[in-house]
């Protein structure tokens, strides 16, 4: 009984603290504030790695987002301040990082993973029916016997 409100409990909080961003950080002009949760969403937290600096409590993150902020209060586009940022922090800032040489491994890597783990699993599967295709070898026992019987064992 007590798992089922910890899970409940943990439902209802988990949404809450999915971004990082403190009241403090937050725009007055809910137009805005949008438009900074839109681009903070798509940059990437150079010290997490994997996270979106809206979702990232790094320092690094928090200094970004306010940031973001701030040239949106200058007056930036949402295109603007991206590319600031990018012009800033290099292709590894953006979670989807634009295709072009230096990032065709970045793209390319979940392919070349999948088509390597099928050729993996491809190849053992055929090595197991080679295997089970393959008479198995007589043993001394069974040998004896079939020369008992008159058959002459050929291994």
């Amino acid at each position: 009984m007590k798992c089922r409100y910890f899970l409940a409990a943990a439902l209802v909080i988990a949404p809450l603290a999915a971004h990082a961003v403190t009241p403090g950080e937050m725009l007055s002009d809910p137009a805005l504030e949008a438009r900074a949760r839109a681009i903070t969403g798509e940059l990437r937290c150079l010290v997490c790695q994997n996270q979106s600096i809206d979702d990232s409590d790094a320092s690094l993150a928090k200094d970004l987002r306010v940031l973001v902020r701030e040239k949106l209060k200058e007056g930036m586009s949402d295109a603007e301040v991206k590319e600031y940022v990018h012009a800033r922090y290099g292709d590894f800032v953006l979670l989807r990082p634009p295709l072009k040489m230096g990032t065709i491994l970045l793209w390319t890597a979940p392919l070349i993973a999948l088509l390597a783990g099928a050729a993996a699993v491809w190849t053992a599967a055929r090595r197991n029916r080679r295997a089970a295709l393959a008479p198995a070898a007589l043993t001394a026992q069974e040998r004896e016997r079939l020369k008992a019987l008159g058959v002459d064992p050929k291994e």
